[in-house]
Formats: C-alpha cells, structure tokens, sequence
C-alpha cells in the first residue's frame, strides 16, 4: 500500500517483453558489417602506413582469418544448438580484430627490427628470430587474457556468457594467426 502510494498503482497488464523484429535484426546485422569494414579500412591504413603494402595485406589477411573462424564457429553452433548472435556478438567481432592487429604489429615490429640488425640472414631466418622473440610474450599475454575470460565464462551469467566465449574463440584463434600465419607467409609472398 505505501508502495502504491508513493509510484502509483500496480497494472499487472502493463509489463511488456520486448523482441528484435527482421527490421531491427536487419539494421543490427548492417550497422555490425559497416562497422567491421570501417575498422578494417582504418587498421589497414595504420598498418600500410606504418610498414608496408605487404604487411598491411598479412595483417588484414589474419585479421579475416580470425573473424571468418569465429563467425564459423557460431553458424555451426548456431545450426547444432540454435545460438543466436546479438548485438555482443558483433562488439566481440570488433574486439577480437583490434586484438589480433595488436598481436600481429607486436610480431611485425620484431621482424622490422631483425631486418636492419640480422641483414646478412635470409629473410626466413629473419622471421624465425622475430617469432621466436615474441613467442613467450604473445602466449603469456594470450593466457592472461583468456584467465578473464574464462572467469567471465563460467560465473559471468548468461548475458555475457555467449560474448565470453566469442572473445575466447577469437583471441585463441588471433593469437594463432599472429604468430603462426602471417610470419609464416611473410617470406613466401615478399619473394613475389
């Protein structure tokens, strides 16, 4: 009754349960593909600005790897336990391309460097010596960043648990691409 008093009277009638339409789902779905298109533009202009041609091509190439990969992972959960992606899903998708580009500019800088101190080395040498510098220190930060996750997966609740495993799935899958895809197709495209 002082409830009442103070907010008004309760009309049970007048809950509502709110549901994205195809419209809405439509304009989520448009304004998720323009915003990872625009991320990508900018990260490869950074990048061909910063390096080269040639880098900028491996880093949007992983960068594709690592979104593709997790989007596939979702369509097949998606055909196999009927998860539905949402409005998260899409801010992962965007996380996990800024975190694979900072993973992959960390590996390319190290080969930069190696190219002006080990000259007299091939450029697969090169490669190897980068890759092995930056190894340990992608795995730690790759783990440190998953421990969260992890956490988030399977005590955050069910709002966040979809958006966890997404950041997961891409920052394993990033981590990959930065150490074991681009440097690895870095000396095979640069002989071209």
């Amino acid at each position: 009754a002082a409830i009442s008093v103070a907010i008004g009277p309760l009309d049970p009638a007048g809950t509502s349960v709110n549901t994205i339409g195809p419209t809405l789902g439509a304009q989520l779905l448009q304004g998720s593909l323009i915003s990872l298109l625009v991320s990508f533009a900018a990260i490869s202009l950074y990048i061909a600005v910063r390096y080269d041609l040639l880098f900028a091509f491996l880093a949007l190439l992983c960068l594709a790897h690592d979104v593709l990969i997790t989007c596939g992972v979702f369509a097949w959960l998606g055909l196999v336990a009927g998860i539905e992606v949402d409005s998260l899903f899409a801010v992962s998708l965007i996380t996990v391309a800024g975190y694979s580009v900072t993973d992959t500019v960390v590996v390319f800088d190290r080969i930069r460097e190696q190219k002006t101190s080990l000259a007299h080395l091939p450029l697969q040498q090169q490669v190897d010596v980068a890759v092995d510098a930056t190894l340990t220190r992608s795995l730690y930060t790759s783990l440190t960043t998953l421990l969260p996750l992890l956490g988030l997966i399977f005590f955050g609740g069910s709002s966040l648990f979809w958006f966890s495993v997404a950041l997961a799935i891409g920052i394993a899958v990033g981590s990959w691409s930065s150490i074991g895809v681009a440097p690895t197709l870095l000396p095979v495209l640069s002989r071209r």
